[in-house]
């Protein structure tokens, strides 16, 4: 076993937040020292809890249009690794699900991100991944998204897809206009 299988057995093995688990552990990741592409995104929901693939609902889809990937190709962990900020379904809060737990990111997040050497693109999903991924200012996601020319070519700062943003795509047009046909490029580039 090579020392990143080793350390995928220990994250699929993770119990450390187990009590703060409406549902039990289920860490939910897709990694590949080959892939091109990372995803940095929140947390699974209900749905891909029980399925055990990241994004398998209504936000993978959108995700999936948005970088225009097919399923066998997003699935692919040789091009595409998935790395949530929190790796199990943390539960339902008033508006949405809970944030990912606190424990995930610090015990798994610089182990695993050291056995991909081969990202040429990442995008940083939500805000929760936003406050970690970049460099703490206080900056809404929507300006971090707005300001995605900043840290272009090589990260992409993104909203989630999920439906319940549907809201804030109606509001913001210049996400579809302008930097959707950038990212289908920047993904087909790097793949190509």
């Amino acid at each position: 076993m090579t020392p990143f299988e080793s350390l995928l057995v220990q994250v699929r093995a993770c119990t450390i937040c187990e009590a703060h688990l409406p549902l039990g552990p289920r860490p939910v990741v897709q990694l590949d020292p080959k892939a091109r592409v990372l995803i940095a995104g929140q947390a699974p929901g209900r749905k891909v809890h029980a399925s055990g693939m990241p994004f398998d609902d209504a936000s993978g889809d959108r995700l999936r249009d948005w970088l225009g990937l097919t399923r066998d190709e997003f699935y692919n962990p040789e091009r595409i690794a998935i790395l949530p900020m929190g790796f199990c379904y943390p539960g339902t809060g008033k508006s949405g699900d809970l944030p990912p737990r606190p424990e995930c990111a610090p015990a798994w997040r610089n182990p695993l991100l050291q056995q991909l050497r081969r990202i040429e693109l990442t995008l940083v999903i939500g805000q929760y991944a936003h406050a970690y991924h970049f460099d703490g200012k206080k900056t809404s996601l929507t300006e971090r998204v707005k300001s995605w020319r900043t840290y272009w070519p090589g990260v992409v700062p993104l909203p989630h897809p999920s439906p319940r943003n549907n809201l804030w795509l109606r509001r913001n047009p210049w996400f579809e206009i302008e930097l959707l046909p950038m990212l289908h490029e920047r993904v087909s580039e790097v793949f190509a």
